[in-house]
């Protein structure tokens, strides 16, 4: 377990730049750029009246006093925009964890550095799987801190500037459940893992016994694959439209990386009010999200991505470029 603890460390190292930075600059090109509309919309705020509320020269609230109701949405209004962030800076990670499992093992055959980390009492199995827990479980959780953290900093600036309007900034931090939220997205990275397991097995088998342009194998063969059953209609043997090899085929090999991707596995979704955003959190609970392990093409996914990451440690065992 020490060994492996340092593989998995020693991707970190190399791929700092996108298992880290990534995250970190988009979170913080995104709260700059949120920061500037929201300074945008005081100025031009003070010059109109929006909505029926005026504001004057100090930039005090003017209007109704806001009700319970309204503090309990706009509490809500600030989870769902902690989940927003995290999925912003959670689909950057997926772009960079797409490209760092295509280069994975085919960037040591290409320098040689394979022979040297070969020469090493570290089994085949355990460098690809160090590979796969970088990509699947590593990388979604310094996203998921990462945009908590860019999230809660949105969130107390829009408090601070609901208190220059004559709202408490405790009350309506006081209504969002920033925890709740932290530990939804920790939570659901196991379900993450599971629902990646076909694209990362895909792209970590083309990276390990393609000898050139992983990334055109990786894209050419399921694309022309669909291309070929749509063409000559080969799903209409078994009763099914070729839309059913481009999603559960074409779609699973190439985009299981898109976070929150099995929401079409999950049980039907019932929203009391779509205008009312504390339902719709509700709604969107662990137990809607986990009732994708239900579905049996979740569980076939998993299993070919095993299969294939499985071949990938076969391939990086034999595949010889010289």
């Amino acid at each position: 377990m020490k060994t492996f603890y340092w593989l998995v460390k020693r991707e970190f190292w190399e791929h700092k730049g996108g298992f880290f930075w990534a995250p970190v600059v988009t979170g913080i090109v995104f709260l700059v750029l949120n920061a500037m509309g929201i300074i945008l919309g005081e100025v031009f705020g003070r010059r109109s009246n929006w909505g029926g509320f005026k504001y004057n020269g100090d930039l005090h609230f003017q209007g109704s006093n806001i009700s319970p109701e309204d503090l309990h949405n706009a509490g809500a209004g600030i989870d769902i925009m902690l989940y927003a962030i995290a999925g912003i800076v959670l689909a950057v990670t997926a772009i960079v964890v797409f490209f760092y499992c295509l280069g994975a093992l085919y960037d040591d055959r290409r320098d040689r550095s394979v022979l040297f980390w070969k020469s090493l009492p570290l089994s085949d199995t355990s460098t690809v799987l160090s590979k796969v827990v970088s990509a699947i479980l590593l990388a979604p959780a310094i996203a998921v801190v990462v945009g908590v953290i860019v999230g809660l900093a949105l969130a107390i600036l829009v408090a601070i500037v609901a208190t220059m309007h004559g709202i408490g900034v405790w009350s309506l931090l006081m209504e969002a459940h920033p925890f709740r939220v932290v530990l939804n997205l920790v939570l659901l990275i196991p379900l993450y893992a599971v629902w990646a397991l076909p694209t990362i097995g895909w792209l970590l088998l083309c990276s390990s016994w393609a000898r050139g342009k992983p990334f055109l194998w990786a894209i050419a063969l399921p694309v022309g694959a669909g291309v070929i059953v749509s063409w000559f209609g080969l799903m209409g043997m078994a009763g099914q439209p070729s839309g059913w090899f481009w999603k559960n085929v074409v779609g699973r090999m190439l985009g299981s990386l898109i976070p929150g991707g099995w929401v079409g596995n999950a049980s039907p979704l019932v929203v009391p009010s779509h205008d009312d955003p504390a339902a719709v959190l509700e709604a969107l609970d662990l137990s809607y999200h986990y009732s994708a392990l239900a579905s049996p093409s979740l569980w076939i996914g998993a299993a070919a991505g095993v299969a294939m990451i499985a071949g990938a440690i076969w391939f990086r065992r034999w595949r010889d470029d010289s």
